[in-house]
């Protein structure tokens, strides 16, 4: 029969089953006729021929269905009939699958939100052509990773021949006025080339030109589809129209797609070329195109691979050319570091990602072991429906389809449910998630989350269906006739106390993990910042507008605008309402600002001119000390005796003076910070270290110095205001008392410092809460099926238990009986928990900080808190052992 007919003939017995029935009812009743006459022609009378012919082939029925067993469809046919009565079978036992499903949803559930939130970050390729041709290139600092000069741009740019295009970029925040209250954008300053690089292009409109990035070249910006859209309301006229951004006239040229993402700049919704001036390179190395604050990417050539490029590069590195000098700081002596764009962007929070997809998977494999051990204690009780079964005809094979489908059934319904779980977790972990991890907006249930949950069902049911097909296969199908069948009874015992030992050492290896980060956790935030944030409110200001330009005319008179501007705005702030100190600087501690910007070489007087080195330099308001609450250890604070035409005076770090002159009084010496051509700043103070970028990290050399004593005002800066009541609420006021100033200046990144402190540990605060979450249901799951499988052996050890009493047991001696079974299970699998944990420790080693992996505390307090769980999960069917009564349970015997 063709293939063609085979499937038309298939096809036509699932949907016609009556008309197949009595066609093949038809063509057995004319081959019994044919055999009748065949018989009749050997002369036997009409009834001896029938009877002959019966006798020849057998049971009709029988005959029927084996004749139905061949062709396709009747696999079909059988897999849905295995299907109805699975369903039978979950109806009727609506607490099993209950409990069943939920479980698997829990597992199926979390491990889903979890993939889905790290797919985009670790697997999932880019959004781009080609993402894997894209890398990230960086300059090297002290062994790490730092930013490029555009001078350092240019060069690799014009040299290299491995790359298709070189691109440049940074922040840009430009303010946009004209609504209600002006508005700070987050945008990106970009080379021409930048979208190239990408590999995508304006929906509308085009893309910059090279003759654009020009120094003072037309003003010209693309806008994202959010802000065009937002801002614009999608207006198809957008083209052309000239926008306001920091007082300049705007073009916008192109609005990019709609699924166009940004993943070095996540925020970004409108861009603006560099226009960086290349003559500066070589007239002066004291300019921004010397700054290393610039970001750099190039997407290779086709027919060069990554490791040629890489390579090129470090040529290029190696040997510098006369036409393109180098600063000391952008010398390129110690190499440059490339990685691709998808690695660069997961490198900070990849261990962390691994360690949760290790966790939730720790997760799944517990719920896999609890349902397991349901399906056997289900099993336990079907042995009887097996045995008859058997006797019936039905094969072992036939019998274990049936379980593998049961179960398989029940691992569709678990991950349906685990879908909306799912749904709900990666809501919840995108709201959790710190503010800085990449490609949020990329996180969703989408087909590769879906493939991800049907092959979890897939893999689970199977698994779950196959230890309980297994005993059915070894344990025979007529066991279950006999009255007690020790044997098999005693494997399923064996087999599900085992599983129990797996999900205490599962649970035992989360909950260490948890133990540590909590512990970990705890000693962070109990780190001194060196300042009390208790009370404070911080906002930032950009400044922005013409006003503040220093042109070559007039020059230094945007500056003098600028700080009478901070001037006149923290002076109506001091004055509103509830305000007790105010006060401004350059750089916020922990908070988001960009700490490369903040560092500058420092070097003392005598200490000769090869002894600098780079300290953040802090540009404040007198004042701002006293509203920190940063201790004074030595001489005086900044104060409004420091102007332009005072001497220069500083402030230093604990840190920094300790390391500089040891035992030394530092007051009174001299140094530089920044340009080497201006007067000396002279040291007037020493004051506590404080937390630069966070507090795990000691980062505490600083420079503090007035802000009309440094050598340019700095466009942005961050007010601290220390309130007597509830810092939050005077957020408003403090507001407008700025904008009474000047409306068009936009005031932006408002919190409070102890919400800041918060953020800037984030993401371990973000594992540790998936991580306890893990822990909670790892130790849940444990406990039920601890306390399943006593409940069985209590149910299973009745008759002993009776004897034991009727010989004079105690109800404690049964008691402590039931309760030493179940806590040698917890033994065993502290005991194999404790190897486990120790290797999975390692994996969190970097998220934790002041805490050892080994540390006993936490090992000490996860097992007595798994033993003391264990313990309550024992005491039920311990208890209810302890109650037996022997005359009836001998009686029943």
């Amino acid at each position: 029969m063709s293939l063609w007919r085979q499937l038309t003939h298939g096809i036509r017995g699932l949907t016609r089953q009556v008309e197949k029935n009595q066609e093949l009812d038809e063509e057995l009743q004319h081959f019994f006729d044919e055999a009748t006459d065949a018989w009749k022609s050997r002369g036997l009378p009409a009834e001896d021929a029938k009877r002959a012919a019966r006798l020849e082939l057998g049971n009709m029925t029988a005959v029927e269905e084996q004749v139905r067993s061949y062709g396709w469809e009747n696999a079909v046919r059988t897999f849905f009939s295995d299907l109805r009565f699975a369903a039978r079978q979950l109806r009727n036992h609506p607490g099993f699958a209950v409990v069943g499903i939920l479980t698997l949803a829990l597992g199926i559930g979390a491990s889903t939100a979890i993939f889905s939130a790290v797919n985009p970050i670790l697997f999932k390729p880019l959004p781009y052509p080609h993402p894997g041709r894209i890398l990230m290139i960086w300059s090297t600092y002290q062994g790490a990773r730092s930013e490029v000069a555009f001078g350092t741009y240019r060069e690799i740019s014009e040299r290299s021949r491995s790359f298709d295009a070189t691109a440049i970029f940074e922040p840009w925040q430009p303010a946009i006025t004209g609504g209600n209250q002006p508005e700070r954008l987050e945008g990106q300053s970009v080379s021409a080339s930048f979208f190239r690089v990408l590999g995508v292009f304006p929906v509308l409109g085009r893309d910059f030109l090279a003759s654009e990035d020009v120094v003072n070249g037309p003003k010209v910006v693309i806008l994202s589809d959010k802000i065009w859209r937002r801002r614009f309301h999608g207006d198809s006229a957008i083209l052309g129209r000239m926008i306001k951004l920091d007082d300049d006239n705007c073009t916008v040229i192109g609005v990019m797609a709609s699924d166009f993402e940004d993943v070095v700049a996540p925020s970004a919704e409108i861009w603006t070329p560099v226009q960086y001036d290349p003559r500066q390179i070589t007239s002066s190395f004291n300019s921004w195109e010397w700054g290393n604050h610039l970001h750099m990417m190039g997407r290779i050539k086709p027919e060069v691979s990554r490791l040629q490029a890489v390579q090129e590069l470090a040529q290029i590195a190696r040997t510098p050319w006369p036409q393109f000098p180098r600063p000391r700081w952008a010398s390129l002596q110690h190499g440059l570091i490339v990685d691709s764009l998808q690695d660069d962007i997961a490198r900070m929070v990849k261990p962390a990602l691994l360690a949760v997809l290790g966790a939730v998977i720790l997760v799944l494999a517990i719920a896999w072991v609890n349902v397991v051990n349901l399906v056997l204690a289900r099993g336990s009780q079907r042995r009887g429906e097996f045995a008859v079964r058997g006797a019936l005809g039905a094969s072992k094979r036939r019998i274990i389809r049936q379980l593998i489908t049961e179960n398989l059934l029940l691992a569709s319904l678990g991950g349906m449910a685990g879908m909306a779980v799912a749904l709900a977790g990666l809501r919840a972990l995108v709201a959790l998630s710190p503010a800085g991890l990449p490609r949020r907006d990329a996180m969703a249930i989408d087909l590769a989350a879906f493939l991800f949950a049907l092959a979890i069902m897939t893999i689970v049911g199977i698994a779950v269906g196959l230890i309980p097909a297994i005993h059915v296969s070894r344990d025979g199908l007529q066991s279950g006739l006999q009255q007690n069948s020790r044997r098999s009874a005693g494997g399923r015992a064996s087999t599900r106390r085992a599983l129990v030992v797996i999900e205490v050492s599962l649970a035992l290896i989360l909950l260490v993990s948890a133990g540590l980060l909590l512990r970990s956790m705890r000693r962070l935030l109990a780190i001194d910042p060196g300042f009390d944030p208790s009370h404070l409110l911080t906002m930032q200001v950009v400044t922005s507008g013409h006003q503040f330009d220093n042109p070559a005319s007039a020059p230094g008179i945007g500056d003098r605008s600028r700080r009478r501007f901070f001037e006149q705005a923290i002076d109506v702030v001091r004055r509103v309402p509830g305000v007790q100190q105010a006060a401004f600087t350059s750089l916020l501690p922990l908070s988001d600002d960009p700490s490369v910007d903040a560092l500058y070489g420092a070097q003392f007087e005598d200490l000769g001119p090869d002894a600098g080195y780079n300290v953040f330099r802090y540009a404040i308001s007198p004042g701002y000390c006293e509203t920190m609450s940063i201790p004074l250890l030595s001489g005086r604070l900044l104060d409004e005796r420091d102007t332009t035409s005072a001497p220069q005076a500083a402030l230093i770090s604990e840190s920094m003076a300790r390391s500089q002159f040891g035992g030394q009084n530092p007051l009174g010496k001299r140094l530089h910070v920044g340009p080497r051509d201006r007067p000396w700043y002279t040291v007037v103070g020493v004051v506590a270290d404080v937390k630069q970028t966070s507090l795990a990290i000691n980062q505490a050399d600083a420079v503090y110095l007035t802000t009309e004593q440094t050598w340019f005002a700095d466009d942005t800066l961050s007010f601290v205001i220390r309130t007597r009541g509830e810092a939050a609420a005077l957020a408003p006021a403090i507001e407008r008392a700025i904008w009474s100033v000047d409306k068009n200046q936009p005031v932006v990144r408002i919190m409070t410092m102890d919400r800041m402190m918060a953020t800037s540990e984030a993401e371990r605060r973000f594992v540790l809460i998936l991580f306890e979450a893990f822990g909670i249901v790892a130790l849940m799951l444990a406990a039920v099926g601890m306390y399943g499988v006593l409940s069985e052996n209590v149910t299973g050890r009745i008759r002993e238990i009776g004897v034991r009493a009727a010989l004079g047991a105690s109800r404690g001696d049964i008691l402590a009986l039931i309760l030493r079974d179940g806590m040698r299970l917890t033994a065993f699998g502290i005991v194999i928990g404790l190897f486990g944990a120790f290797a999975a420790t390692r994996s969190i080693a970097t998220l934790l900080f002041g805490t050892s992996p080994l540390d006993p505390v936490a090992w000490i307090g996860v097992v007595m808190m798994l033993a003391g769980v264990s313990a309550i999960a024992c005491w039920a069917p311990a208890w209810r052992a302890s109650r037996i009564d022997p005359s009836i349970t001998l009686r029943a015997e």
